[in-house]
């Protein structure tokens, strides 16, 4: 069976082959690309909140007077 696309005839094993490379383009090269730059951006922008607004914690401790009950 033979389908005619733009004056070109391809075939089930060309159609075939031509599907199988397109998901391994995207399951082993576009997609791992996309993962690491996501998980990079974000920890890129906790990194930059981190610069402005100090590590997460409490900032305000003072040590507790002698001889006191906390």
């Amino acid at each position: 069976m033979k389908k005619t696309i733009a004056g070109e005839q391809i075939s089930f094993r060309q159609k075939r082959r031509r599907e199988l490379l397109t998901f391994f383009v995207l399951a082993f090269g576009i997609w791992p690309i996309v993962a690491v730059g996501t998980v990079a951006s974000y920890g890129f922008m906790v990194w930059a909140y981190q610069i402005v607004y100090g590590p997460p914690g409490p900032h305000d401790i003072t040590p507790a007077r002698p001889n006191s009950a906390e």
